[in-house]
């Protein structure tokens, strides 16, 4: 049970379960909504960037005055400054905070599973003895192929290190989560082109080879030919993504193809909610001009106010 939440497995598992292939090794931040963000049709986008896209469903049997109730308490929250106004920062650390929540309490789940002497913290040697101790202990001779788990555990080694910025063979709340989620940490960025390379990468020249990038994605069987789409990524790979054109994907053509260049949809939807709520034009929100866009804000649908009660504790993540 404890090998299927390690980092390393769960890359490796990757590339085994079936999904469109050329997206499967792209990392990109989830979509705010899945709803159009077309005011003139309804503000649904609006509401499921504001709060999350699962509780955004839920939360639509409030009265008026209980809405109002609740969006006051979640305002208060938002005002991290206590100054008395919601800004843009706070509104985009916000709405960055509300789409996070899976990551979140996949975390939490596996803190508590990890903190074993329940000091707050997770050391290197506690990780690595709580998930690999068994699988490596030297009279364990029943596991198939034990270098595959000292490979691994070399791997999650090298990426707690790199999680654990200060350096002290322990990890915070916020460093465990870059180990268990390093495409969402800057620092973190090049384990991830690093791992991806070494996954891909058969003879272990650290290269990808055509052949290499195209086996990750396809194996013939039996005889079986190549579908269209195969020759599309062939195109992909010759064409756009060995920009070098050395007939190889080194790191920089690798970090180019899996961690593309996007627009800060958070940032955005946080600049659309002040700019239509905010309407004496100082670039901020009083508890009073949300109020007056109660309509606007759909505050029924954007609180999930005992989900968010439940995570106060949870808030350093």
């Amino acid at each position: 049970m404890l090998l299927q939440s390690l980092p390393s497995l769960i890359l490796i598992l990757g590339v085994v379960v079936a999904v469109p292939a050329k997206e499967k090794r792209v990392h990109r931040h989830s979509d705010l909504s899945d709803h159009a963000h077309d005011d003139s049709t309804g503000f649904h986008y609006d509401h499921e960037a504001f709060l999350g896209k699962e509780e955004a469903k839920t939360f639509d049997q409030l009265t008026p005055e209980e809405s109002k109730d609740k969006l006051g308490k979640i305002v208060d929250r938002i005002d991290t400054d206590k100054d008395g106004f919601v800004s843009h920062g706070e509104l985009h650390q916000w709405i960055k905070h509300r789409q996070r929540r899976y990551i979140e309490e996949n975390v939490l789940k596996h803190w508590k599973e990890y903190d074993q002497n329940k000091d707050g913290k997770i050391g290197w040697e506690e990780y690595k003895n709580t998930t690999y101790g068994y699988y490596l202990d030297e009279e364990f001779d029943d596991v198939d192929d034990k270098a595959s788990y000292k490979a691994m555990l070399t791997r999650d080694e090298r990426r707690f290190r790199t999680a654990d910025r200060d350096g002290d063979g322990i990890a915070t709340k916020d460093e465990f989560t870059a180990f268990l989620h390093p495409e969402e940490y800057d620092h973190m960025k090049a384990v991830v082109i690093q791992e991806t390379v070494e996954d891909i990468d058969k003879n272990g020249d650290g290269k990808i080879t055509l052949d290499e990038y195209i086996g990750d994605m396809f194996t013939p069987e039996n005889g079986e030919s190549e579908p269209d789409w195969v020759l599309t990524e062939k195109t992909h790979f010759t064409e756009f993504r060995d920009t070098n054109k050395d007939g190889f994907l080194d790191n920089h053509e690798v970090a180019q193809w899996i961690l593309p260049g996007e627009i800060d949809h958070t940032d955005n939807e946080a600049k659309h909610l002040i700019h239509e709520t905010d309407t004496d034009k100082d670039g901020r929100l009083s508890l009073s001009e949300v109020m007056d866009k109660v309509d606007f804000l759909k505050s029924s649908t954007l609180t999930d106010y005992g989900g968010m009660l439940a995570d106060e504790g949870h808030q350093e993540l």
